[in-house]
């Protein structure tokens, strides 16, 4: 009986010590397969505002949810829909962020946020 008073103690100062965690990270590399070269010396654009997109993912005990990479391609395409680009616009300078906010190991949800600024060319 003593021994399993241990474990459920050790259980529970394990559990309580883990409790609600979040780790947030960037996507510093460059995921695009497309690539342009355009050259912004002179005064030919302007930046007529800014893009979100989002995407969600959830995990009940390491089951479910999407993996990294649909994650951030959901986010980029939801950004790319949110933005109604027109004429001569495009998207330049995107960020993608990634958020985890975890009870380890039952509940983990991962969101990816991909943010970009729309420039017009003139």
């Amino acid at each position: 009986m003593r021994k399993f008073f241990t474990i459920c103690a050790i259980a529970a100062a394990t559990l309580s010590l883990t409790g609600c965690a979040g780790v947030a990270t960037m996507a510093s590399s460059n995921h695009n397969l497309t690539q342009t070269h355009v050259v912004l010396s002179d005064d030919n654009f302007k930046v007529v505002g800014h893009a979100y997109g989002e995407a969600t993912a959830t995990y009940i005990c390491g089951i479910g949810g999407l993996s990294k990479k649909a994650l951030y391609s959901n986010a980029i395409d939801e950004m790319a829909k949110n933005a109604n680009l027109r004429g001569s616009q495009t998207l330049t300078n995107t960020t993608v962020h990634y958020s985890v906010q975890m009870f380890t190991p039952f509940y983990v949800k991962t969101t990816c946020c991909a943010t970009a600024n729309i420039v017009e060319f003139k």
